[in-house]
């Protein structure tokens, strides 16, 4: 009895270490396996790539321009497109159906035109303002010096259209200071408003702040009080109809973050 007592022990205790082994083995393995997985998960979202279309104001030219450049750096195998218009017509392409991942605005009525529409993925979010100021000839022929100066008789004068951002600005300090203009022309974005001035078809013309500094000497800037009366906030959102909403926001990410702020603020836009 003492012998098979003996030996059923034995295999009793081979059977419970053999278990114990096969165990351990089997967690090992699993937690390998976890870690491998979860080095692969980290290594194949290490940046963004593919195709990215922004819709945005002419005010934005420079600006959009130079961050869109940043922003390829960054994430090699991305391509960011850029089409600049007036906000307006931007909104109107947008309702339209024209492809676009990112609707970039000069004021928030356009924005909200598209968010009311449901053609805004989420909610925009404000990134800079801007004001308006005085552009003329370097010489300035007709000697403009203030926002009064344009009711004159003989100053012909170049504005943006009524239902363009800086339109709408101008209407605003029209209000305001009791001044009615008679533009020889309404453009749709401010960047026809500097072209009249430099090619000489206006004595002066309303655009923003920003504008006259990129255009550096060919238009000289005159800033008038009463552009306070009409600060203009730009917001900035991803479109819902959008292909590739991730890289969409990872762009809005830059634009309101540290480096959009800092190429924003170099060109004279103000924080929102």
């Amino acid at each position: 009895m003492s012998t098979a007592r003996s030996r059923l022990s034995a295999l009793l205790t081979a059977g419970v270490l053999a278990f114990g082994l096969g165990g351990c083995a089997g967690s090992t393995t699993a937690s390998g396996t976890a870690q491998n997985e979860s080095s692969t998960a980290a290594g194949s979202s290490a940046g963004h790539s593919g195709t990215l279309t922004v819709f945005a104001a002419a005010s934005l030219k420079a600006t959009f321009t130079k961050i869109a450049s940043e922003f390829e750096a960054a994430n090699p195998g991305t391509r960011v497109t850029l089409n600049f218009a007036g906000s307006s017509d931007l909104a109107t392409q947008i309702s339209q159906g024209a492809p676009a991942d990112v609707f970039a605005s000069a004021d928030t009525r356009n924005m909200a035109k598209l968010s009311d529409a449901k053609l805004i993925d989420g909610t925009a979010s404000n990134f800079a303002t801007n004001v308006l100021e005085i552009a003329v000839p370097p010489a300035n022929p007709a000697s403009v010096s203030s926002f009064a100066d344009f009711a004159k008789p003989g100053i012909k004068v170049a504005v943006c259209a009524p239902q363009v951002p800086c339109g709408s600005a101008t209407e605003k300090v029209e209000e305001a200071t009791g001044t009615t203009l008679n533009p020889v022309s309404e453009e749709s974005s401010v960047m026809d408003v500097l072209g009249k001035v430099t090619s000489g078809e206006a004595d002066a013309g309303l655009v923003y702040v920003t504008d006259v500094k990129t255009a550096g000497g060919k238009v000289r800037g005159i800033p008038f009080s009463e552009a306070d009366q009409a600060v203009n906030t730009y917001p900035i959102a991803t479109v819902g109809s959008s292909r590739n909403k991730e890289l969409a926001k990872a762009f809005i990410a830059m634009v309101t973050g540290s480096e959009g702020r800092k190429v924003l603020s170099d060109a004279g836009f103000g924080a929102p």
